[in-house]
Formats: C-alpha cells, sequence, structure tokens
C-alpha cells in the first residue's frame, strides 16, 4: 500500500515537473498573406506551437519555422489578435496575442 502511493506521488511529481517544459499550441487565422521573419505565409488557419525563441506555424502539412520573441503582458488576451503592418510591402505580420492567455508573440 505504502509502495503505491509513494509511486503515485512520484509519478504526480514528474507530470508537473515535465508539464512546465511542454510547448505551448493555439490556433490562429492570418486573414491575408504575410512576411513573418523573413517567411512568406499564406492566409489561412494555422496551428501554432510555442518554442524557446521561435514558433512553429503549421497548415496542412507544411510547417514553417520562425523566429520570435514571446512575452507574458499584464492582461488576458479574450481572442486571438493579429497585428500586421499593412504600410510595408508586402505585409509584414507583427505580432499575435493567444486568446486566453497574457501572452503574445513578437515576430523580428
Amino acid at each position: 500500500m505504502m509502495t503505491k502511493l509513494v509511486l503515485t506521488f512520484g509519478v504526480l511529481a514528474l507530470v508537473a515537473a515535465l508539464a512546465g517544459n511542454l510547448p505551448a499550441t493555439a490556433h490562429v487565422t492570418l486573414t491575408r498573406p504575410a512576411i513573418a521573419g523573413g517567411t512568406a505565409l499564406q492566409a489561412g488557419d494555422y496551428r501554432l506551437l510555442i518554442g524557446e525563441g521561435k514558433v512553429t506555424l503549421t497548415i496542412d502539412k507544411q510547417s514553417f519555422v520562425i523566429p520570435a520573441k514571446i512575452e507574458t503582458g499584464t492582461r488576458k488576451f479574450e481572442v486571438n489578435q493579429v497585428q500586421y503592418d499593412s504600410t510595408a510591402s508586402p505585409v509584414k505580420l507583427l505580432e499575435i496575442g493567444i486568446g486566453g492567455t497574457k501572452t503574445r508573440v513578437i515576430f523580428n
């Protein structure tokens, strides 16, 4: 009985330790083609995987690894917010605020 209890707490501690190191994911829709970190992205629905100093955007079977700065703000984003620089040609993707979190991804 004591062995099961110790094993259970050990497993829970391991899961808790690993949970902080898992990359965060989100889904985001780009409403227009844009350039992010020198990578051309088409409009569409992307899966966003946040890593250490980079993000991976995946659409269909294509993945794009883009350098980015990840910041935690003071307010929570209600929904995903995508900010573009429309004055640039081509249009640049500046940042993405992840809905339901305080995380924003800023592209270089």
